[in-house]
């Protein structure tokens, strides 16, 4: 194992950031989210909070439980439980939610992802029940589901009692736990064909047409937004959770409990806006580039090889803060054949001594088995 401290790494060319240091958290009576109940705002890759008011108390969240309803959706597409283009038939119960809805009509069928879309952009009641009809069964087993991913996810403060957010006794979530649900939403790809949509019309499947507009109005009015869920209730108030990409850094505000719509999209506004100012993700150690340093390889007319990094090690960080910053490089005794793009180690960066990230390192060349060919043309040379 090698621990490379910022100087020796750049002194053996690998691609460090310098004058780093963990970000410091704003302080909530410095009120970024004024008018609700309880904040949360993070980095989306690493989950590194920059603001928090009363994250972890226990909230009614309404409709932004419906991240969790379509994160267990795309985890069935992308297990093969499910295929965006299959047909659901939509169940009376389904098509006799209220609130938000598409209108579904009982007994017709409709595809996978049009009810997915629907979910994300308009906030269908009725989509979410038929999705979680199809995946467990019925709306309660889906809810064990639900219940189930949070604990995997690390929501300790989380509870469903029903796939929509309507009110129901007893569920309840927090600020800090619907982040994590959407950190782990946004990590599908699919999720964006949906999120990123302002006004598209749903068809039906009899000819009737209802038309959807996103209910995040950040879509469409904040720069970078590109995607997140709003809920509304007279117990949970107003609620948002969004997320924004700016350069390489990608942020999640969460707010729960504001006094008004205008209010919730203002305070995630301002939450987004302090840290795209303050706070930036610099690369440390970039993909497939070769470290500066070669190692050596046993049995092998090659007798070192370049290393490089599977994926980049990036680094969310305060700007103009200078910092500690480590990178530890295992690489295990290479001994031929080694093939490029064969894992090799890892390398893990720290962050004034705690952990912010990991990667496999692998070969950036082959490094092939001394033969007795290669011994014998050697012995010819020599001999000459």
């Amino acid at each position: 194992m090698k621990l490379m401290s910022i100087g020796a790494a750049i002194a053996a060319g690998c691609i460090i950031l310098t004058g780093v240091s963990a970000p410091v958290r704003v302080r909530a009576e410095e009120e970024l989210a004024p008018s609700c109940k309880a904040a949360y705002l993070c980095d989306a890759e690493s989950g590194v909070c920059v603001y928090e008011k009363e994250a972890e108390k226990r909230l009614p969240i309404a409709s932004m439980c419906k991240i969790m309803t379509l994160l267990l959706s795309l985890e069935a597409a992308d297990s093969g439980a499910l295929s965006y283009d299959e047909q659901i038939a939509v169940s009376e119960n389904a098509a006799g939610m209220g609130g938000s809805q598409v209108f579904l009509g009982a007994d017709l069928t409709y595809g996978a992802e049009q009810l997915m879309k629907s979910i994300a952009v308009c906030s269908a009641n009725d989509s979410c029940v038929a999705m979680a009809e199809r995946i467990a069964g019925s709306e309660a087993a889906f809810v064990d589901c639900m219940n189930a991913r949070a604990k995997e996810l690390g929501a300790e403060n989380t509870l469903f009692a029903n796939c929509t957010g309507l009110p129901k006794e007893t569920q309840y979530s927090c600020a800090k736990d619907v982040s994590l649900m959407l950190r782990e939403l946004i990590k599908h790809k699919k999720y964006y064909e949906f999120s990123k949509i302002w006004l598209e019309d749903f068809v039906h499947p009899d000819g009737r047409t209802t038309q959807m507009t996103n209910t995040n109005k950040l879509i469409r009015h904040y720069k970078g937004c590109d995607g997140g869920k709003t809920g509304f209730t007279n117990e949970a108030g107003f609620c948002l959770a969004a997320t924004a990409q700016r350069g390489d850094t990608r942020l999640i505000s969460v707010v729960i409990g504001s006094d008004s719509s205008k209010a919730r999209f203002h305070d995630v506004s301002q939450m987004l806006d302090h840290a795209f100012a303050n706070y930036e993700t610099k690369t440390v150690l970039a993909a497939n580039t070769p470290l500066g340093e070669k190692y050596p390889v046993k049995g092998s007319r090659v007798a070192e090889i370049a290393l490089c990094a599977a994926r980049p090690l990036k680094c969310f960080v305060r700007r103009g803060n200078e910092g500690n910053c480590t990178l530890t490089i295992n690489c295990r005794a290479l001994v031929a054949p080694i093939a490029a793009g064969d894992v090799v180690g890892e390398a893990t960066l720290f962050v004034d001594g705690v952990e912010a990230g990991k990667t496999e390192l692998i070969a950036a060349e082959a490094a092939p088995e001394y033969t007795w060919w290669d011994a014998y043309q050697e012995s010819a040379q020599n001999w000459n």
